[in-house]
């Protein structure tokens, strides 16, 4: 058990944790609807990165965006080992758990992508440096089959996990927000839960592809860009696109009132529940 006493200094980290969730969204959104309408291309995460980067306030950004994942990485498995939203040990609540600890890693390895990039040691081509090496060795790991495949019944499991917390508003348990707020909270959170549930289900499909066609060794791990150019490719890709990116910009938006008013409940923790 988490001793009460002990879980005030945590929650700030947490709280920075969304914050830079929302904020590599944002860009990755917008994007997606500069896409749309002719005047960009697609972006994923670590392009979102790059790009939030190469502002005039980069340097600080990076600082602050490396803190705010390491929290974030911190949070999610402080909330799958010790359980805090009270998920329980049957096989939804275990496969909860172990997405959120996904999500963690995911976002481990955005914040040494992002100390790569900081740090100068990773080119515009990704290559040379510490950071790119322990990202490109992680993404040698996803390229096998079995692991394709794995990662494809995850994501599939997560994304049907968003649109269902969207459809049921199983987000609003979890805040602690006047009713006022929360009327300005549930149709963003809806859309953009459904957004990135969407994009998840999209990148599942890319997943099992990639794994039927020789295991995909040596070609990119898909993500987030591959999905919203894969939605572009479909009749009608421009507008299917464009409501994807406002999607994930109010996902952003979602994790930034996340940041907010989200109930960081690490006094109810417990690693047996």
């Amino acid at each position: 058990m988490v001793s009460p006493h002990r879980h005030v200094w945590f929650k700030p980290f947490a709280r920075t944790g969304y914050a830079a969730r929302g904020l590599v969204y944002i860009v990755i959104g917008f994007f997606a609807v500069l896409a749309a309408i002719g005047s960009g291309e697609e972006q994923g995460s670590r392009d979102a990165l790059r790009t939030i980067l190469n502002t005039p306030f980069g340097d600080m950004t990076a600082i602050l965006l490396m803190c705010g994942m390491v929290s974030y990485l911190i949070w999610r498995f402080i909330q799958a080992i010790f359980d805090t939203d009270q998920h329980g040990l049957g096989f939804k609540g275990a496969a909860i758990r172990g997405g959120l600890i996904a999500s963690g890693v995911t976002y481990g390895v955005l914040a040494v992508f992002t100390f790569g990039l900081w740090n100068g040691s990773q080119g515009d081509e990704g290559e040379g440096g510490s950071g790119s090496q322990i990202v490109d060795f992680i993404v040698s790991i996803v390229g096998s089959q079995v692991v394709a495949y794995a990662l494809t019944a995850v994501f599939i499991g997560v994304g049907i996990a968003h649109i269902a917390k969207a459809v049921r508003k199983g987000y609003a348990r979890h805040f602690e927000a006047p009713q006022k707020v929360m009327d300005f909270v549930h149709p963003i959170a809806r859309t953009g839960l459904t957004a990135r549930g969407l994009s998840f289900l999209v990148v599942a499909f890319l997943l099992f592809y990639r794994g039927l066609n020789a295991g995909g060794e040596g070609s990119p791990t898909p993500g987030v860009e591959d999905a919203l150019s894969f939605v572009q490719g479909l009749p009608f890709g421009g507008i299917l696109l464009g409501a994807m990116g406002v999607g994930l910009m109010a996902f952003a938006l979602y994790s930034i009132l996340e940041a907010i008013w989200r109930r960081i409940n690490v006094e109810d923790a417990d690693a047996v529940r």
